[in-house]
C-alpha cells in the first residue's frame, strides 16, 4: 500500500511539473511596454484629424521590421483610405498614407488600386516641395522634371533637379495624395577642390566630432546615439561615409573630411 502510495505521488508531481513547463512564457503587449491597439488607433486617427467614431478600422496589429515593433493601423473615414504606422513604444508616427477611397470598388478593381489615386498634389506642387525642402529656387536649376509613378501601390510624383552652380543632382519621392516626401537624396557630383575651404588647402582636416555635428545638424533631435560613421579614402580624397536613423528614417551620407562639405545626402523610412 506503501510503495502504492509513493508511485502515485510521483505521477502527481511530475505531472504537475509538465503542466508548469507548459505555461506560454510570451509576454503581453503591456507587460512589453508596448502603447496597445486601442491608443495606437486614437494616435492614427488623431494624426490624421479624423474622429475616431467615424472611423472604419480594417487592420490594427502589431508589426515588426528592421528591429522596430509598430502598429499598422488602416481605416476608412470620409471617403478617404488612411494607413498609419505607429511606434509601438512611444505612439509616435513612423509613416502615413492616404489617398481617395472607391467604395464598393468597381468590376475588375483590386483593393489596392483603391488607394493609387493621384489625389490632390498635382505636378507643379509636387516640384515645389523638393525645390522649398532643398532650400532651391526653380530659377537656380538647370533642369527640373517630375513624372507620375506607383511605388507599392501609392501614386508618387518622382522629381529630379540638378544646379550646376554647386554640381548638384536632387531626387524626390513625393506622396501624390499628401504632398509628404517620401524620400530624398542629393549627389555632389561635379564637386572640386576648389569648393574646399581654406583647412582643405593646408591639408587639414575636420575633427571627426565636428563632422558628427555637421550630419546631426541636418536631423533635427538625432543624438550620437543614432549615428554611425567612418573616415574611407576615395579617388585620393578623404571622406566620412555613414548613417542617421532616427524617427524611423534611414539617412545615409558622405561628408568631404576637409571642408565639411555634404556630397551625398539619402534619406527614407525603414519601413520602404
Amino acid at each position: 500500500m506503501k510503495k502504492q502510495f509513493l508511485v502515485f505521488t510521483a505521477a502527481a508531481m511530475l505531472a504537475a511539473a509538465l503542466a508548469g513547463c507548459s505555461q506560454p512564457t510570451q509576454k503581453s503587449s503591456a507587460q512589453m511596454g508596448y502603447i496597445g491597439v486601442d491608443a495606437a488607433k486614437n494616435m492614427a486617427t488623431t494624426a490624421a484629424q479624423v474622429d475616431a467614431t467615424n472611423a472604419t478600422f480594417t487592420t490594427a496589429s502589431l508589426d515588426e521590421r528592421d528591429g522596430t515593433v509598430y502598429y499598422e493601423v488602416d481605416f476608412t473615414a470620409g471617403g478617404t483610405d488612411y494607413r498609419y504606422a505607429i511606434d509601438a513604444m512611444t505612439g509616435a508616427v513612423i509613416e502615413s498614407n492616404s489617398a481617395a477611397s472607391q467604395a464598393g470598388g468597381t468590376s475588375g478593381t483590386s483593393g489596392t488600386a483603391a488607394t493609387t489615386q493621384t489625389g490632390s498634389v498635382d505636378e507643379a506642387r509636387a516640384k515645389q516641395i523638393a525645390l522649398d525642402h532643398a532650400g532651391v529656387s526653380e530659377s537656380d536649376t538647370n533642369f527640373l522634371m517630375a513624372k507620375q509613378d506607383y511605388e507599392n501601390g501609392v501614386a508618387v510624383y518622382e522629381v529630379e533637379f540638378y544646379v550646376a552652380a554647386t554640381g548638384t543632382e536632387y531626387d524626390y519621392e513625393i506622396d501624390a495624395a499628401t504632398g509628404e516626401i517620401r524620400s530624398f537624396d542629393y549627389d555632389a557630383e561635379n564637386y572640386t577642390a576648389g569648393q574646399q575651404n581654406t583647412a582643405s588647402a593646408s591639408g587639414e582636416t575636420m575633427s571627426e566630432a565636428q563632422i558628427r555635428s555637421i550630419a546631426l545638424a541636418k536631423v533635427p533631435g538625432a543624438t550620437e546615439n543614432d549615428i554611425r560613421m567612418n573616415l574611407d579614402r576615395d579617388d585620393g580624397k578623404l571622406r566620412y561615409e555613414g548613417k542617421i536613423i532616427y524617427e524611423g528614417m534611414e539617412y545615409d551620407f558622405e561628408i568631404d573630411a576637409y571642408s565639411g562639405a555634404i556630397q551625398e545626402w539619402d534619406a527614407e523610412s525603414v519601413f520602404d
